[in-house]
């Protein structure tokens, strides 16, 4: 069965779980609601997505505002370093982050609770990263701070990022405090 591994941020859950494997390959479970919600990730998922990206890419920090958005995430192929910040105002974490990192060696899982931002960064030639939600995507709902904001200080492992737009433009934690609904 697979194991719930010590995490920093009160919420986020880290699960490894039992990789069956030979020199056939491997088989794990990925997701079982019952088996999860024990380990700490007891949430309605209700959307796969799925993303590939190059070496360097850094795509964060998101989150949906209304009514938030949790992920469980993983990165079946490649590595990835896999962040979360917590953005609720009345935690005594607030602001704080850690990073995991997610591969297709140990199958580690990161739940990310509705109230944190969430991001990952490619350190890996290629990576694909699955992760299911606990709400459909809402553009009118999608928001972000920024990536390098010096108040949160995330170690990206990644000294030059491929960023989108969005990204680089996404407004620092203290710019927009007063205005996110955790």
């Amino acid at each position: 069965m697979a194991q719930r591994l010590p995490t920093k941020l009160e919420g986020v859950v880290l699960i490894e779980p039992v990789v069956h494997g030979d020199e056939r390959g491997f088989m794990i479970e990925s997701f079982s609601r019952d088996a999860w919600a024990q380990l700490g990730v007891d949430v309605e998922l209700v959307q796969h997505n799925h993303s590939r990206s190059a070496q360097g890419t850094l795509r964060g920090i998101h989150f949906q505002t209304e009514p938030g958005q949790a992920k469980l995430v993983r990165c079946p192929r490649g590595e990835i370093v896999d962040v979360a910040v917590d953005l609720r105002r009345d935690s005594p974490t607030y602001g704080q982050w850690e990073a995991h990192v997610l591969d297709d060696v140990k199958h580690r899982q990161l739940f990310v609770p509705v109230g944190f931002g969430h991001g990952f960064a490619v350190l890996s030639d290629v990576a694909d990263v699955a992760y299911l939600v606990s709400s459909l995507y809402d553009p009118d709902t999608e928001a972000g701070i920024a990536w390098d904001d010096p108040d949160v200080g995330v170690d990206w492992q990644v000294a030059e990022p491929l960023l989108s737009e969005r990204d680089k433009s996404a407004p620092k934690l203290s710019e927009i405090a007063d205005e996110l609904p955790f």
